[in-house]
């Protein structure tokens, strides 16, 4: 009797890895507009249960591991969400509906975009630019002959300094609202899986430079997104030391 008992067990102990292998399988699939039938490309498909995500290819084509009850999101701009779940199926057919709500033309609305903020602030710096206007000083009529040069020079050089100072902080602003614009707590907490405090130590951490969000497709900027995980993960509780501001060393000429 003991000895069944162990014939048993070993074979139990052989079969449980084969279970559990199988339980996980990686399948392929398919995305479609469902009005058309056409195949959509880029699309950003996402586990919810693994996390696991990927972009299918421009023939609409993907791969992704799943479970028996794993529910899978495909999302992409212009389209309403879609949601299915896994019950075995040998191929995941996944149809799309086109919406007329594009999502971030949304937020436009809500809120200006970095070029409309940039093209503002230019427009109000050259208003008060013309305030002090050289003409403006030399208007004055007699009051003005004991005006020396000097203190004019420094005047006028005083303005060019502001000038200068006020254009860099114009552009700083809009670099840092482009990059706010494209590197959002929604793309990478929907990346990531990350939310509440690590989210936003991860952002910190990882913001992207002003040029490669200038420069880079969706796919490029998730792809960033996802590798720079891979770093957070290994270390969740570094922080990084915050950027020094920078430092205005101008000389009077």
């Amino acid at each position: 009797m003991e000895t069944l008992k162990y014939i048993v067990l070993f074979f139990l102990f052989l079969y449980v890895p084969f279970v559990t292998v199988a339980q996980t399988k990686t399948v392929q699939g398919i995305v479609l507009d469902k009005g058309t039938n056409q195949r959509v490309g880029k699309a950003f498909i996402k586990n919810d249960d693994t996390k696991e995500n990927t972009f299918n290819n421009a023939r609409g084509e993907f791969e992704i591991g799943v479970s028996l009850g794993d529910l899978i999101i495909t999302s992409k701009e212009e389209y309403v969400a879609d949601t299915i779940k896994y019950t075995g199926q040998q191929v995941l057919m996944v149809y799309l509906d086109r919406t007329s709500i594009y999502i971030p033309e949304v937020r436009v609305v809500a809120r200006q975009s970095p070029e409309e903020v940039f093209r503002r602030r230019q427009e109000e710096y050259n208003k008060a630019f013309k305030l002090a206007a050289p003409r403006d000083i030399f208007s004055q009529g007699a009051t003005s002959a004991g005006v020396s040069i000097d203190m004019l020079y420094g005047l006028f050089s005083k303005e060019r300094k502001n000038a200068k100072r006020f254009t860099r902080f114009v552009q700083r602003e809009y670099e840092e609202d482009v990059i706010d614009s494209r590197f959002t707590r929604d793309l990478v907490s929907n990346v990531t899986g990350l939310t509440g405090n690590q989210l936003g130590v991860f952002m910190s951490n990882y913001r992207p430079s002003y040029y490669f969000v200038s420069v880079a497709s969706p796919y490029e900027l998730t792809t960033y997104i996802k590798s720079k995980y891979e770093i957070f993960k290994l270390n969740p509780n570094l922080r990084f030391l915050p950027k020094l501001p920078e430092i205005d060393l101008e000389v009077n000429n």
